[in-house]
């Protein structure tokens, strides 16, 4: 029954990563030309600080509601009704100390000050990302998949919708508020996936008392998983987050003009790495699928079907991402031209792509640590990437100029993914 429900649950996350990587894939062509290199380096430039807040606000409360729910050891619906007050609470906070700080950072951090709106309107995002996040993850502790793929699919059919009618708009009141536009259309899809995921909650008729009332234990429960398991992706994020800021000095210091920078920083982000991970829907799919699985093959010490499903998921990731990057290299030209309109990015391409796909890998071995509880593991894993990282940024950039962040990218995939590798043979 669980290798039925296994397969299943992959098979619907498939189908709805390939539909959502298309609808995401034509919202990057759409937003890419009406805003242009020079846009999607600011927009890239906010995209790490996103990141963060994303990682601060949910505070790994999605990973630990999933664990939680697919052990079915306590009552489901006040496990999130619980956390959602808290969920807000938290996102009021770092509302308010973005509103403080974003033009310090917009001016003396990312070197930008057209960064201003965007990072302001990434506090009006987070509140919405946090109530949906947390709605998903209890969706993927009961293995209901469907919901989850239907809500990608719609959200992501409602942004292209509103991108299309705004940025134009904002466009003829300036640059920066396009991009501050792109980002706050984030809300619009997130009110319709929380919109998605209630319709899909069972017996909202029959809710108690119990049900509605925050339980301290559930919260405790929460806090226990979701913390530690927090700490690896918001660690992560705080690399990120530096990233552009260090590049960005670095390249100052050296003489480099602003416009370049931005350009240049927003091709490798804004066009080549999110092609080279247009394969990855297949393993976030797989991975999504794969905690409830380990959970409960880990928590009944049952290892031998644990690592079974390790294995097989690495198996087909790299199925996938093997032939993607042999097309990768061999008409990266011909792809950036046709999906961004743009033959910038060729050379990046072909020298990242091998080791993006060392990066497929990643993300079940990731998966597998937090879902058996190795969330101290993953964490230390993440510190030694992140450290790795930026060292050879810095040491990289000074040396080589530009490519300096595409080194420092490739000794973070290989350096992660031998750590996570080791430490999840040791468990398994």
């Amino acid at each position: 029954m669980q290798k039925s429900t296994f397969f299943k649950s992959t098979l619907i996350l498939i189908i709805g990563g390939f539909i959502t990587k298309l609808l995401g894939m034509v919202i990057r062509i759409i937003t890419s030309r009406y805003l242009g290199s020079e846009g999607m380096g600011i927009y890239s430039l906010l995209m790490p600080t996103f990141s963060l807040l994303i990682a601060l606000s949910s505070l790994g409360f999605p990973v630990a509601i999933s664990k939680l729910v697919a052990e079915d050891k306590y009552n489901n619906k006040n496990i999130l009704f619980s956390i959602l007050p808290l969920s807000l609470i938290i996102n009021l906070i770092i509302i308010a100390i973005l509103f403080v700080i974003s033009d310090f950072t917009s001016i003396h951090l990312l070197h930008d000050s057209r960064t201003y709106y965007g990072l302001l309107g990434i506090g009006f995002v987070l509140p919405f990302i946090g109530i949906s996040s947390i709605l998903r993850g209890y969706f993927f502790g009961k293995e209901r998949m469907f919901p989850h793929v239907l809500s990608n699919v719609l959200e992501d059919i409602v942004r292209l919708i509103v991108l299309m009618i705004g940025i134009p708009y904002f466009l003829n009141k300036g640059l920066e508020y396009a991009v501050a536009f792109v980002v706050i259309s984030n809300i619009f899809s997130e009110i319709t996936s929380i919109i998605t995921f209630l319709l899909f909650l069972p017996n909202k008729t029959n809710l108690t008392k119990n049900d509605i009332k925050p339980n301290k234990k559930n919260i405790k429960n929460v806090f226990d998983i979701s913390i530690p398991s927090t700490g690896s992706r918001i660690i992560g994020n705080i690399g990120y987050f530096f990233e552009p800021i260090i590049f960005s000095s670095i390249m100052v210091s050296l003489g480099f003009s602003n416009r370049y920078i931005i350009t240049e920083y927003g091709i490798i982000s804004g066009f080549v790495l999110p092609l080279l991970l247009l394969p990855s829907f297949f393993t976030t799919a797989i991975s999504q699928a794969l905690i409830p699985v380990i959970s409960k093959s880990y928590s009944n010490k049952n290892y031998r079907e644990a690592k079974r499903k390790l294995k097989q998921s690495i198996y087909f990731s790299l199925m996938i991402g093997i032939p993607c990057t042999i097309i990768f290299e061999l008409f990266p030209g011909s792809i950036l031209s046709f999906l961004y309109n743009t033959n910038e990015g060729i050379t990046y391409t072909r020298i990242l792509a091998p080791f993006l796909l060392i990066q497929y890998i990643q993300s079940p071995l990731s998966s597998t640590l937090n879902a058996m509880g190795k969330a101290k593991s993953a964490l230390m894993s993440t510190m030694i990437g992140v450290a790795s990282k930026l060292l050879s940024l810095i040491i990289f950039t000074f040396i080589f100029g530009i490519w300096g962040i595409v080194i420092s990218l490739i000794i973070n995939i290989i350096v992660v993914t031998i750590d996570q590798y080791k430490r999840v043979k040791k468990y398994l």
